[in-house]
């Protein structure tokens, strides 16, 4: 694109030349290829009928019959790194992206903050004429940066996206998402109630873009990263989608690796000769002060199971397939618009997983991830409770590490560990039936995430550019594998790719691997240098079955010094293994700081996760000057968190509640003995923290309900979260409940009515609720 004016320039503009070149929007090659990234999350390589598994994903197979699989496909083991380095085209340490958001940290490789000196594939295509559209999952925002008065430097229409509608976390509710349009949140176009799911939104919004500039600009190209809630938690899903499924898992998922690992032997996934790795491959190993490994990454033994136990895990893997495969249904509409509007087969098509499958759901499976997130192991009795409404709203559900396993087949360990095929392996699709001329063929060639960008850039004849808004570029760590699409037998030239994640390391090189055996976060081992290290012909034996390490010390030592070495070029330390409540307790740079006391008012935004105040297992109390009407008022007044976790205060049949939802388990109610009479007053909550219940990190305390100053009723031995109430649908909301219901007392939103909210104060200082309210009340009256 010119840059420099070439016209002429007179007194009189009739006798001036214009000319458009620095000025007029760069404009793309003739017939260039749009180009979509269907991103998937935590679907392990086994899972998909189309690479073997049993969830049939006839939208997944249709691009894959005119594209090609990528066998040996590899991510970073973790969804923020793996969609960095999927945009950028460089190693996820290279962009401070070595962890999650939510766990980053202020160091170079770790803070969360892609540099403009590694564009994204957006920012690079709408300087080449592009339109740009993110849809989905989006988790390349700093967590402090992710409320509405933090700078939007990275959100996704600071960094070369034109629009965007999807969700910032790395999580959120199917039936009850945390939605942001362009810069804003928004609430769902419709409840779970009237057929609403966000897979069916994310669809219809990702048609809806690509249509709006279409009818404008025909033959103008467009990239839509496109990224589903699908797999990861919560497995929601319409039960006749999980009904689809019913009996198909009973085997077990023991049974299911045998079945799978055979397919994906007819199909070429794996060789002939691959052997199926051990279901607890380092039951045995301890920690550097003995710790045992971790529960929560181990399987309990299929046969080990209750008839219920079997019926429950069972259950939980229907549900997962069904929602991917509702969710491969909506993917298909698009690729039905597509095909109908004539775009399809002058469309790069990129699939892949972020990770593999998650053992998030720990050994028994989980009703409620939000546990996860505070320490704790869901129990198989707590599940069974809620079977029947398992992937419906009233649960946020994760399978057991069983399934994990299964579904990445053949494979050790699953997402979070670098250092096994489990975590890293993943499921990719290339298609472009104007340009690659493969169409259902499978390539084994060694491919990274960091890959990708580069071998779209090479199929679009871009040159990577120097400069992106006139920034100097960083080069990028990728290598184009487009040789390889033509030729399965071309090399790449691609030869070294390390790893690192939580803890776990790991260095693939010319054909071998090199990993050191570490309990991944939140298992809190440190001591790295005491780690053992193994090492596998990974070329030959794909499973990691099989260590030659003490064959071959000298080949061992070579690597593990490669892994330093790429370690010092990439950013790849410090390493972090802390657990869950040390990562979340970490000082950050919130914008709202570590204050005392936080005030909210009615008719703003939700205030979520990284400003909002956090309770975190202190004593806290929360007040409201609220004005009732002389018919009396109902209504919610305040809520934090959602149906799994979180508190409410509201009014219902005008007398004062509150809420405690303890992990969705119990939900802890006070109410006032009578109702709240017409007028001013101070409506309150108070906890103090007394001690921890015994044998458990669980927070345990007394609460009380205040109207004004008097004690209107109380709770002793209040449990509550020692951490935080989840990493999505943990909001805060003044005058209604946005999405899911905190208490089952009452159906979302219940907007206040009635009266006025005035404000509400949440106070974590540990000042006696009766100070507080005295200081509040005088300060009320002032205003």
């Amino acid at each position: 694109m010119a840059t420099e004016f070439n016209g002429k320039i007179e007194v009189d503009i009739r006798d001036s030349e214009p000319d458009w070149g620095p000025y007029a929007a760069p404009t793309a090659q003739p017939d260039a290829p749009n180009v979509l990234y269907l991103v998937w999350d935590d679907t392990g390589i086994a899972t998909w009928d189309c690479f073997g598994g049993l969830v049939e994903m006839p939208a997944m197979s249709r691009i894959a019959e005119r594209g090609v699989r990528l066998s040996q496909f590899h991510t970073t083991a973790l969804c923020s790194p793996t969609r960095a380095s999927l945009l950028t085209g460089r190693n996820a340490t290279t962009v401070g992206m070595a962890t999650i958001e939510e766990f980053t940290d202020g160091f170079p490789n770790c803070n969360g903050r892609i540099p403009y000196d590694s564009a994204l594939l957006s920012e690079v295509l709408a300087e080449n004429g592009y339109n740009t559209y993110c849809v989905g999952k989006w988790h390349l925002t700093p967590l402090e940066e992710t409320n509405l008065a933090a700078t939007k430097r990275h959100w996704p229409l600071s960094r070369g996206f034109e629009r965007f509608y999807g969700f910032m976390g790395g999580e959120t509710d199917q039936w009850y998402p945390d939605l942001v349009y362009d810069n804003h949140p928004v609430s769902p176009p419709a409840t779970p109630q009237e057929g609403y799911h966000l897979s069916k939104d994310l669809a219809d919004k990702t048609i809806e873009f690509i249509r709006d500039s279409k009818v404008i600009a025909p033959d103008k190209p467009w990239f839509s990263y496109v990224c589903p809630g699908a797999g990861h938690a919560p497995h929601h899903v319409f039960k006749e989608w999980a009904d689809r499924y019913a009996g198909v898992f009973d085997m077990g998922y023991e049974r299911y690796r045998e079945i799978v690992l055979e397919n994906q032997k007819r199909l070429g996934i794996v060789p002939a000769d691959t052997e199926l790795s051990p279901i607890n491959p380092y039951s045995d190993v301890l920690g550097p002060n003995g710790e045992a490994w971790p529960t929560q990454d181990s399987v309990r033994p299929w046969e080990s199971l209750s008839d219920d136990e079997k019926r429950l895990f069972c259950r939980m893997a229907e549900v997962f397939a069904g929602f991917l495969s509702y969710t491969d249904a909506q993917i298909g509409r698009v690729l039905d618009y597509l095909e109908e509007s004539g775009q399809l087969d002058n469309t790069i098509i990129v699939v892949i997983s972020d990770n593999g499958a998650s053992g998030e759901g720990g050994p028994n499976g989980s009703v409620n991830e939000v546990k996860f997130f505070n320490g704790y192991i869901d129990t198989v009795e707590e599940s069974l409770k809620l079977f029947d409404d398992l992937g419906g709203p009233q649960t946020y559900n994760h399978y057991p590490t069983g399934w994990a396993m299964a579904f990445n087949t053949p494979y050790k360990l699953f997402k979070r560990y670098a250092s096994h095929e489990g975590g890293i392996a993943d499921t990719a699709i290339i298609s472009w039936p104007n340009g690659i001329a493969a169409h259902g063929e499978v390539r084994d060639n060694y491919v990274n995430v960091c890959d990708i960008t580069p071998t779209v850039y090479d199929l679009l004849e871009i040159t990577p550019p120097a400069t992106v808004r006139g920034v100097a570029q960083k080069p990028l760590d990728g290598v184009s594998f487009k040789v390889a699409l033509d030729n399965p037998s071309a090399p790449t030239g691609k030869e070294t790719q390390f790893y690192t994640m939580l803890g776990t390391r790991g260095i693939w090189h010319r054909g071998w691997f090199a990993g050191a055996v570490h309990a991944a976060s939140p298992a809190g081992w440190s001591h790295f240098d005491e780690d053992r290290w193994e090492l596998f012909h990974i070329e030959a034996d794909r499973s990691q079955c099989h260590d030659v390490a003490a064959e071959n010390p000298e080949k061992l030592e070579e690597l593990k010094a490669l892994w330093f070495a790429e370690a010092e070029k990439y950013n790849g330390l410090p390493l972090s293994d802390l657990n869950i409540i040390e990562t979340m307790s970490r000082w950050r740079p919130y914008l709202a700081g570590e204050r005392g006391s936080y005030v909210y008012y009615p008719g703003t935004a939700d205030v979520g996760l990284g400003a909002v105040v956090e309770i975190r297992g202190r004593s806290f109390a929360v007040l409201a000057e609220v004005d009732v009407d002389a018919g009396g008022a109902e209504g919610v007044i305040v809520k934090h968190g959602g149906a799994h976790g979180g508190y409410a205060m509201y009014l219902l049949d005008g007398r004062l509640q509150f809420c405690y939802n303890f992990l969705g388990e119990e939900q802890q109610t006070l109410s006032s003995p009578h109702a709240v009479t017409p007028g001013a007053h101070t409506l309150g909550f108070a906890f103090s923290l007394t001690g921890t219940v015994e044998g458990s990190h669980t927070p345990l305390g007394d609460g009380a309900l205040f109207i004004d100053t008097e004690e209107v009723a109380n709770f002793a031995g209040m449990r509550i979260h020692p951490g935080t109430f989840g990493l999505a649908s943990a909001s805060l909301s003044v005058g209604r409940n946005s999405g899911s219901p905190v208490s089952r007392a009452f159906t979302a939103p219940f907007p206040f009515s009635g009266g006025s909210i005035a404000q509400v104060v949440v106070d974590v200082s540990g000042t006696p609720y009766v100070d507080l309210e005295r200081d509040f009340a005088r300060a009320f009256a002032k205003d």
